[in-house]
């Protein structure tokens, strides 16, 4: 056995709290939170069950941690209303739509930026813009 496998494989849950598995060792009964909805399902409430750890650089703590939650626990996802879709259709807006010229655009905006690309660059072509 390895000893990065050593180290996220915890099935009693002395060393962390709760059962631990490496990644891609659940064992069966138990999905993610992204599994769940490509079923149809959310938690629902219930506690995390699990949680699957692999070592990672990119973490400033050195791991990275997916919790588990028990199919059969889980719920049915909620039917989207008609009010759900409005809100959402106008929150995409607003994210097209650049608050400095009130375009809108077929793309989301960046978040960086805070508008769209010709309002935030100084001079486009290195023509003079009058505004």
């Amino acid at each position: 056995m390895s000893p990065a496998f050593g180290k996220c494989y915890d099935p009693s849950g002395t060393l962390h709290g709760i059962p631990t598995y490496p990644w891609r060792y659940a064992p069966d009964g138990l999905a993610t939170r992204r599994q769940l909805r490509a079923r149809g399902l959310r938690p629902g409430g219930q506690p995390i069950a699990a949680q699957l750890m692999r070592l990672s650089c990119r973490r400033k703590n050195g791991v990275s941690v997916a919790y588990l939650y028990r199919i059969d626990r889980a719920k049915p996802v909620r039917p989207m209303t008609s009010r759900k879709w409005g809100a959402l259709a106008l929150a995409m807006l607003a994210r097209r739509t650049c608050p400095k010229c009130r375009v809108v655009y077929g793309y989301c905006l960046p978040t960086s930026l805070g508008m769209c690309l010709l309002c935030a660059s100084p001079n486009p072509c290195g023509s003079p813009r009058s505004t």
